[in-house]
């Protein structure tokens, strides 16, 4: 496998080579705000007379390599205005710029990677970024801005319905996303059990999902990769904005730290409405809160340093006898470093850490358990030519997984201190992508990854007959766990087991006319972490468990191909997609499989495989007084586990079944309309294929217990979800000169009153004796009202 990447690598330099010998000279700088000196990411760089570009990179960087001559440049990015200028490029030339903002920069409700004709050309595909003043303008539940929920308006995107965390990419399950901020891991991107996102928006400055095409530089996950960052500070003047609502208030101060070099962000954001409870007499608690910090400092042209944090946790008990603690903590601090006008680079030394904790009094003890992990990045991008650029860096993270630990929380309690072992690992990677430019309709893609995983010693691990945790008894027809024949234990320093796997990408773009074009994408992933959960959506209390000597890591393949085309001068946009995937090791459980505090989880796990195919459109309109789009996606989501041997019956009879994820048709709409300077109204529609379920179809009774029979796994449905929400932004007073200004957002979340199921338990009525249905519903109709403000 090296020496297929160090192939790839002679090929791409040989590509490089006749460029090189020309006599080019580089344009190169950092693209600025203006009015906070924040850079700017995905700035487009153009010039028209040759009909070529580029963008800035997550820092505000740019690098543009042409013959010698004189050009027209412009600059220009959503919401800012563009600035066009004459450069006689006779030698390399380092230029900064700075963007001022548009007077209707606040009405902006694209995704805005999309906006110049540079995406028609551009083999990047599969990925949308959404701004975040169109996130601000979504109606949402109880009137919180909500990052999650805003992506699952994006085709391909859904989640495991109301009050579920995470969110379900192309028919892949929640833990195959790889969430970033600031490039640090979220292992839990959800407050309240999945009510709210941890990501306060305020604080954040750019977002891109990626759910196909997936670059080299991102890896350990197989379905998408949710990259987000946060603002750097303004560097200008000191600024606060923030908001009040019913359920939560977020305050944010930034700041120069030294004028135009260096700045501070602070933002901080909580919910209250346990403040509320005692006033109907309930002891109960929920809650959650979260800061986020950054401190960014330019040390000369050539370096700037970033120190940025995380914090959150959620807190939620009944009375006195229980009481639950959850939450994430990021921090990292990154370099970046130009070593010349065509190479950028930026070192990140990243920590992370998932926490979680029950104190369960009625019981008498406690419950600990958590992930962490320490992480090295090294990314450089070289800018060789205008017409072919490189990508290639390192990465190694070393993990801590603390399955679970019981302690007893008083003395008298008689409850003996328990832990399940620890587990450690480390995983590496170095990657390599290419840009090429071939001609002036062919832009190519490629490169590949080269990922391995080694799984540490721990203090004990089960050794099985034949390495088989899991037996079939034939005579019943099910599994059951195999008793371990001994233990081995092993120094932290040891691998246990190793893998390496080689993940290559490509992707090319055809420009069929000046305003549209064809994609198509192939990459390989692979993924070393499992989430143990046999629920729809990831919960607190589930388990992270690294692959190993009984768990292999999850191995994904995606093609997809694409039709993009922009209309009437990027007033209107089309994007057609389809997608096939498949995934190999994707982890199953055995019929009753218990996963909390398992000290020995591979006795119920199976490894099978998963596929996923669909169509995806995307129709957007960007300009005018009424914007927004049109989202359709059409797909299909299956696993199955096939029995190991032509006895076993394998999971479901070995034949494919419905994830519980799948959803064959997903509708949203969204849409903004600015009445004046004071009025916007905002709506979102949504309509989706009710989720698949396993209901029972029959019962018996053994020794007087009457045992239910259930159909085959997930062969049901809940009934189809549908909503429309509303909401109207007032601002009293548009053309406010003062620092200070203020506007109102109200809204209603599911207008007409729909009571869509969240799950549909079945029980025996204790009056008659007949079997019913209860059908839980989480949400009806929501009012809300909120006040945001900056000054």
């Amino acid at each position: 496998m090296r020496n297929r990447l160090l192939g790839l690598i002679l090929l791409l330099l040989s590509f490089s080579q006749p460029i090189l010998g020309q006599e080019k000279y580089t344009l190169s700088g950092t693209i600025t705000d203006i009015s906070s000196n924040e850079t700017l990411i995905g700035v487009n760089i153009l010039i028209p007379e040759i009909q070529s570009g580029t963008m800035t990179n997550e820092y505000g960087f740019y690098s543009i390599t042409l013959p010698k001559g004189t050009y027209e440049i412009q600059i220009s990015y959503l919401g800012f205005e563009t600035i066009s200028e004459t450069i006689n490029l006779n030698q390399n030339i380092s230029k900064n710029y700075r963007l001022i903002e548009s007077a209707e920069s606040l009405d902006e409700i694209v995704i805005k990677e999309n906006v110049e004709k540079l995406n028609i050309k551009k083999p990047q595909m599969s990925v949308n970024a959404l701004s975040i003043s169109t996130i601000k303008n979504m109606p949402v539940v109880f009137g919180e801005v909500d990052v999650i929920k805003s992506i699952t308006l994006l085709p391909g995107v859904t989640n495991a319905g109301e009050g579920s965390s995470g969110f379900n990419v192309r028919g892949g399950a929640a833990d195959q996303n790889l969430i970033l901020l600031d490039e640090a891991i979220i292992f839990n991107s959800s407050h309240l059990f999945g009510f709210f996102s941890v990501f306060n928006p305020d604080a954040i400055k750019d977002l891109k999902l990626y759910k196909g095409g997936i670059p080299a530089k991102y890896g350990g996950r197989v379905s998408s990769v949710l990259d987000i960052y946060q603002k750097e500070g303004n560097s200008n003047q000191f600024k606060m904005n923030g908001g009040i609502g019913l359920v939560s208030s977020r305050l944010l101060a930034e700041g120069p730290l030294k004028k135009e070099k260096g700045s501070f962000l602070f933002g901080g954001r909580s919910s209250y409405v346990h403040l509320f409870l005692p006033l109907f007499d309930l002891d109960n608690v929920a809650y959650f809160y979260d800061l986020n910090t950054k401190l960014s400092y330019k040390l000369n042209e050539n370096n700037s340093i970033f120190l940025s944090g995380y914090f959150g946790r959620d807190v939620f008990s009944i009375q006195d006898s229980f009481k639950n603690t959850y939450g994430n903590s990021v921090l990292n601090f990154r370099w970046n470093h130009l070593f010349s006008s065509k190479l950028f680079s930026n070192l990140s030394l990243i920590y992370s850490d998932y926490y979680y904790g029950l104190d369960l009094n009625f019981v008498g003890f406690e419950w600990e358990s958590g992930i962490r992990n320490f992480n090295v990045k090294y990314d450089l991008k070289h800018y060789i030519t205008n017409k072919f650029k490189l990508e290639y860096g390192l990465n190694s993270i070393y993990y801590k997984f603390n399955p679970g630990e019981i302690n007893p929380n008083t003395p008298d309690s008689g409850i003996n201190p328990f832990k399940l072992i620890d587990k450690y690992a480390f995983e590496n990677a170095v990657y390599l992508d290419a840009e090429h430019k071939l001609s002036n309709r062919l832009s190519l893609s490629y490169g590949a990854r080269l990922s391995t995983f080694h799984r540490l010693g721990q203090d004990e691990l089960n050794i099985y007959e034949n390495d088989n945790p899991v037996i079939f008894n034939e005579e019943l027809g099910i599994y059951e766990k195999a008793e371990p024949i001994g233990t081995e234990s092993y120094n932290r320093n040891d691998v246990i087991e190793s893998f390496a796997n080689f993940e290559p990408r490509m992707a090319m773009a055809y420009q069929l006319t000046e305003n549209s074009s064809v994609k198509a994408s192939y990459n390989r992933m692979s993924q070393y972490l499992h989430l143990l959960s046999n629920t729809n959506s990831p919960t607190p209390l589930d388990v992270w468990a690294p692959s190993g000597k009984y768990i292999k890591p999850q191995l994904l393949d995606q093609v997809a191909i694409g039709y993009f085309r922009n209309f009437k001068d990027n007033q209107f946009s089309l994007e057609v997609e389809t997608f096939y995937k498949t995934i190999e090791n994707r982890i199953d459980y055995t019929d009753g499989a218990n996963l909390i505090a398992n000290n020995a989880i591979e006795q119920v796990i199976l490894n099978g495989e998963a596929r996923a195919y669909g169509l995806e459109v995307l129709l957007r309109k960007n300009e005018g007084r009424l914007k927004g789009w049109l989202s359709y996606t059409l797909s299909k989501s299956e696993q199955r586990t096939p029995g190991r041997t032509p006895i076993e019956t394998g999971i479901n009879n070995g034949e494919w079944y419905n994830t519980p994820y799948d959803k064959t048709h997903d509708i949203s709409l969204t849409a903004s309309y600015e009445l004046n300077d004071k009025w916007r109204l905002n709506s979102n529609f949504v309509f989706q294929t009710g989720l698949p379920v396993t209901f029972p179809n029959g019962q018996y009774e053994y020794n007087g217990i009457v045992v239910p029979k259930f159909e085959a796994r997930n062969s049901s449905r809940l009934p189809a979800y549908h909503r429309l929400d509303f909401s109207i932004n007032y601002n009293p007073n548009p053309n406010n000169q003062k620092r200070f200004k203020g506007e109102w957002v109200f809204g209603i979340y599911n207008i007409y009153n729909r009571r869509n199921a969240v799950n549909i338990q079945f029980r025996e009525n204790r009056t008659t004796g007949v079997n019913e249905a209860l059908r839980l519903s989480l949400f009806g109709i929501v009012p809300s009202v909120s006040y945001n403000f900056n000054f």
